[in-house]
């Protein structure tokens, strides 16, 4: 019998309010500079939605592997060290990528922390169906 998670749903309603922030604060960009469709070719709208669409194309994915290495049942400390991966790495990397001089140390650290959990999630679920 395959048990809910119980680790992963703060992880992941954590990532929900970075989503709705990050949301918000394109809605603003949106509304500041007057573009209600596309970029108008302005940089500050272009790094708002692309920092938007950038958290919307890894978090999914991410839950998902997680929700199915918990599902496992590992050691606690290895689902909450992949979790903290994606969460830290998408802060990280929302973070680097906003700024208008951007902070590449930190959109490099987020990306790499973010294919760690990635990476890792996949190495575990791989070797826990085909060393088991």
């Amino acid at each position: 019998m395959t048990t809910l998670p119980t680790i992963l749903p703060p992880y992941a309603a954590l990532l929900a309010l970075l989503f709705v922030y990050l949301s918000v604060r394109t809605i603003g960009t949106r509304r500041r500079l007057q573009i209600a469709i596309g970029d108008k070719d302005q940089p500050e709208m272009k790094r708002a939605m692309r920092v938007h669409a950038n958290f919307a194309e890894y978090v999914p994915l991410g839950l998902v592997l997680l929700a199915l290495v918990e599902s496992r049942s590992p050691a606690p400390w290895l689902v909450h060290a992949l979790c903290l991966c994606l969460l830290l790495g998408r802060a990280l990397h929302a973070y680097g990528v906003s700024q208008t001089k951007e902070r590449f140390q930190f959109r490099v650290a987020g990306m790499m922390l973010t294919f760690a959990c990635l990476v890792g999630s996949a190495l575990f679920l791989l070797g826990s169906t085909f060393v088991a």
